[in-house]
């Protein structure tokens, strides 16, 4: 049997990863063609972001490794609740969580999600929000296991009525 190790991303895993989250962009295209349109260079603009993420005390940048091969990555960030709202305390923002293959959601996605979950108990956060997209199924059953809810949903479409 293979071991999972969850672990900080290191500057070795980056490539992985782009090609993790340039997959699961192109995926949700597909979901909402409008709102998830990737840009032509947001490969570039990824790396640049996840490299600047890299060194950040209030981000958690953590792989799933499987032999020596990265199999996801999550990206949680302490950022402050909606001024409106109030959860008890910050929020941890988790916008970038995947997984290399839908069949390794179940056994990799929950061990991601918990150390990005321990992470911000421990930063202090009062609060979990995890962004994904309404038919990414495999990655909603993950969160629905793990006791998140769905708290808002985004409707996408043109600016201006056609008749």
């Amino acid at each position: 049997m293979l071991v999972t190790i969850v672990r900080a991303a290191e500057a070795a895993d980056l490539e992985q990863v782009l090609v993790m989250a340039d997959d699961r962009r192109r995926q949700y295209a597909t979901y909402q063609p409008q709102f998830w349109n990737p840009s032509a260079d947001a490969v570039d603009r990824q790396r640049d972001h996840f490299l600047s993420l890299r060194g950040d005390q209030d981000t958690l940048f953590a792989v799933a490794e499987v032999a020596d091969r990265v199999q996801g990555f999550i990206i949680a960030r302490l950022v402050p609740s909606p001024p409106v709202y109030d959860p008890g305390g910050t929020t941890c923002l988790v916008d970038d969580f995947t997984v290399a293959d839908v069949q390794v959601w179940p056994e990799v996605g929950p061990l991601l999600l918990d150390r990005a979950r321990a992470w911000a108990a421990d930063h202090g956060a009062a609060q979990l929000v995890v962004v994904t997209a309404g038919r990414d199924d495999a990655k909603r059953a993950v969160l629905d296991v793990a006791g998140l809810t769905a708290a808002s949903e985004w409707w996408v479409g043109a600016a201006s009525r056609t008749k």
